[in-house]
């Protein structure tokens, strides 16, 4: 009988080790924020039991971008602004899905003393030059009368534009929580004067995150593309249905406070005004115009062309790119369709 449970035991470990060592690894990234916090979800819960999820924490988009260009990353989650940045530049890596629009989340604080775009007229801001944080700012700047060529852009990451803007060295700062409320709490004075909040933001979706996914990646493993992006979607599911749990999961994984996770996400699964609205994977496939249907929220079917468009029209104002280039050639839906049609 002794010899039996050991066998069993033995077989079982056996099994486990297997089923382990059978596992295909994924590499992708992230920065430290709750709206890419679905990830760890998918680890954690085991959402996914034939792919070992390897992620990293890197605080630049860029460096995560390099690294999917040699070949050491496979998928990372950022802001929804590189892919005409990529096609213009040969960068081989492709947006695959966009994954939340910004409901609130995002902020322009000026500095006390600071009250109009007008008073940052040859002043330092802080923005992610590259990012979504500098359109954002540039539009405010515009619609106020300012142009671009009259502040000097300053490239900080969120940790960094906080203490830049609490010590003095810039003006004005855009932030997404939690790092604008943190600016806000830490410097008495400063003002918000522009929000993600306000109408026009979220009908357009045009500050919000997307996920993507190397060229070699897409190719050579079409398969395990789809079977990734499945372990997003199902980690959003599960979220959707079991917040408290997910954002403690999400808190501990970025060492947040679970109330930091929840100024971006919410507490209950649903659209999160003054966060983000997290969408799964049938919102997403309306966004990219691959289903038809109406989102919530005044959100157009296929609003990702108009975004392809604007997004390239401020890079080539920015002088970030050279040329204009067709949606293809920075985004590949093929994952995404391969979901839809094994639900079908």
């Amino acid at each position: 009988m002794k010899w039996l449970k050991c066998s069993v035991s033995l077989i079982a470990l056996t099994l486990f080790s297997g089923n382990a060592l059978s596992a295909e690894t994924v590499r992708l990234s992230l920065f430290s924020w709750p709206g890419y916090g679905f990830w760890f979800v998918a680890q954690e819960k085991n959402l996914a039991p034939d792919l070992d999820l390897e992620i990293t924490i890197i605080e630049d988009p860029y460096e995560s971008f390099a690294l999917m260009s040699a070949g050491v990353l496979d998928v990372t989650s950022s802001t929804a602004e590189y892919a005409p940045i990529a096609a213009d530049k040969g960068v081989p890596v492709k947006m695959v899905t966009y994954t939340n629009p910004s409901y609130g989340t995002d902020k322009i604080v000026l500095a006390p003393g600071f009250e109009s775009a007008e008073d940052l007229k040859g002043e330092s801001v802080a923005v992610l030059e590259g990012g979504l944080t500098q359109i954002f700012m540039g539009i405010w700047l515009e619609e106020n009368g300012v142009g671009i060529d009259e502040v000097e852009f300053t490239n900080l990451i969120m940790d960094d534009a906080v203490g830049a803007l609490v010590g003095g060295d810039v003006s004005a700062a855009e932030f997404w929580e939690p790092f604008g409320s943190q600016a806000l709490a830490a410097l008495p004075g400063s003002t918000v004067v522009a929000s993600s909040e306000e109408p026009g933001w979220i009908e357009t979706a045009l500050l919000g995150d997307a996920m993507y996914m190397s060229d070699s990646f897409l190719e050579e493993k079409p398969e395990t593309a789809t079977r990734v992006m499945q372990a997003y979607f199902d980690a959003v599911d599960y979220w959707k249905a079991n917040p408290a749990e997910a954002n403690e999961i999400i808190a501990k994984a970025l060492r947040f406070p679970v109330s930091d996770v929840e100024k971006v996400i919410g507490s209950t699964g649903e659209i999160h005004k003054g966060g983000i609205w997290i969408f799964d994977k049938t919102q997403a496939a309306k966004y990219m115009g691959l289903v038809p249907g109406e989102l919530p929220l005044g959100l157009p079917n296929g609003q990702v062309t108009n975004n392809w468009e604007t997004v390239t029209d401020w890079w080539l104002k920015f002088g970030l790119i050279d040329e204009r280039h067709p949606l293809e050639a920075g985004v590949d839906m093929t994952p995404l369709k391969a979901i839809l049609e094994s639900t079908q």
